[in-house]
This record gives C-alpha cells, sequence and structure tokens, in this order.
C-alpha cells in the first residue's frame, strides 16, 4: 500500500512556523482505510492533526482529522491545510470547496494566496472557576469561560506568552483543550487578542495554531471590542497568525499555508 502525505504548515507564510499538519491523500476506490490505520497514521505522523480528505461521488470531499491520540469533531489549521493542498494540486475544480464533517459542512474559499475558511461559531458561555485551572496555569484567571474548550481570561499578552502550565494538572481539566486568551495591543502591531492551546488531554501539549479555537475566542473578543473584523495571534513558540470575520453564527478564518515535504508512505 502507497500512500502520498504532503506536511503543511498553516497559518504562515514561511517553513517552520505556524502548525504544521500531515494531510493523507488516499484513493477511496482502492480499498479505503479503516479507522485504526487511520489512528495509526495518525500517531506515527506524531502532529497534532494528520487530515483525511476523501472525494465525494456529488463532487464535494468528506474530511476527517485525526490527532495522535483520538478523532476530533473540528479542527481549523489541518482544514487549512488540506485546502492548500487540494487548490495547489488542482485537484478541485473552481475557487470554493465544501467538506462534509463531523462539525457539519465547512466551505473554503480562495483569496488569491490566502484560504477563507466558514465555520460555525461556537462562542463560550461565562462559567464559574474551574477547579485547579489557575494553580495548572500558575497565573491568576479573571475569568472562566466554557464552548467544546475552556477558556480562561488572564490580565496581559505578556502573562499568556510566558505562561508554562503543569501540563500534568491541565490533563485532569474535563475538556479538549484550555485556551488561555487576553486582548492584544493593535496599536503596538500584534493583533485585537492573542491566546494559546494547551490540549494534553488528547495527546497535544501546545498547539501551536488552533483554528477551532479562534471560532471560540474570535465571538468573545468580538462581542467585547464591538468588532467583526479582527486580527489574532496565536503566540506559541512557532507562532501564527489569522483574520477573524464573525458573521452571525458563522465565522471565517482566514490564512496562508506553505507546502514543507511531500512523500510517500509505503507499507507492506
Amino acid at each position: 500500500m502507497s500512500i502520498r502525505i504532503v506536511q503543511v504548515d498553516a497559518f504562515t507564510d514561511r517553513p517552520f512556523a505556524g502548525n504544521p499538519a500531515a494531510v493523507a491523500l488516499v484513493d477511496e476506490r482502492a480499498g479505503g482505510l479503516d479507522d485504526g490505520f487511520r489512528q495509526g497514521l495518525a500517531l506515527e505522523m506524531n502532529l497534532s492533526e494528520t487530515a483525511f480528505p476523501t472525494r465525494r461521488s456529488d463532487g464535494d470531499w468528506d474530511l476527517r482529522w485525526f490527532t495522535p491520540a483520538a478523532e476530533v469533531d473540528l479542527c481549523g489549521h489541518a482544514t487549512l491545510a488540506t485546502a492548500h493542498v487540494l487548490f495547489s494540486e488542482g485537484l478541485v475544480d473552481g475557487p470554493e470547496i465544501r467538506f462534509h464533517t463531523r462539525s457539519g459542512v465547512l466551505i473554503c474559499r480562495r483569496d488569491g494566496d490566502a484560504v477563507v475558511m466558514d465555520f460555525p461559531s461556537n462562542p463560550p458561555v461565562p462559567s464559574g472557576p474551574v477547579d485547579g485551572l489557575a494553580e495548572a496555569l500558575g497565573v491568576p484567571v479573571l475569568e472562566v469561560a466554557t464552548s467544546f474548550d475552556v477558556v480562561a481570561v488572564v490580565d496581559s499578552p505578556d502573562t499568556v506568552r510566558a505562561l508554562d502550565p503543569d501540563l500534568t494538572a491541565l490533563s485532569g481539566i474535563d475538556t479538549r483543550a484550555v485556551i488561555a486568551t487576553a486582548a492584544g495591543d493593535v496599536d503596538g502591531g500584534d493583533a485585537h487578542y492573542v491566546c494559546r492551546v494547551f490540549a494534553p488531554r488528547v495527546g497535544i501539549a501546545e498547539d501551536p495554531v488552533t483554528g477551532s479555537a479562534h471560532t471560540i475566542v474570535g465571538p468573545l473578543w468580538g462581542e467585547r471590542l464591538g468588532l467583526t473584523e479582527l486580527s489574532a495571534h496565536q503566540c506559541s513558540a512557532r507562532g501564527g497568525r489569522l483574520g477573524v470575520h464573525l458573521n452571525g453564527d458563522r465565522v471565517e478564518l482566514t490564512g496562508v499555508a506553505v507546502t514543507v515535504l511531500d512523500g510517500t508512505l509505503t507499507l507492506p
């Protein structure tokens, strides 16, 4: 069995930054893959996500995402990576791709060198303190809100950048990921907001750039700042930037990506 795998750095315009994802280009007509194989391949790639796009008979695509430990319902950077590969390889006709996913239909379209991804909005709901959250992050938490991730609002971008959390303690919190965030400094050339995302519970210590997280914190900061167009900086070590457009119950995320590896996985 041979499977072409393309590795892409997403939400960046240069190699070795942003968030890497693997895109497995599999001809399902040749027999397809079972879920155990998909999970094993994601573990072998050992990236935060490996994406599996499959062409449908109606011209749309099915898309699934696997971390090294589990399948996930939504992944922004691996969706961007997949759209980048399909557009670059000429595997789609026209400027738009419709992906059928566990989070519904996601539409990606070209915008020059960038890809605009239309995702469902997932605004967080304010909640009370989460036991152990501040202690695990190692900093005071001003506010907590929840969606499918837990959001911890802290006092400044510098606090977000300096975080060195206790990942073992964070893994004990019942959530896919913990998002630490603060209002940014647009005048200083940074962004409307900054964030970092820690997901040890699903096998990811820190995700470098997390598109799905911005469907949560984008609406949060949009409401607070009175804006529908925001710039975001996920200030992990690799770092990444994206545009966020709030449109009712949808969020459009704009980013660029670069291909860094293209090879073939060969198995007996």
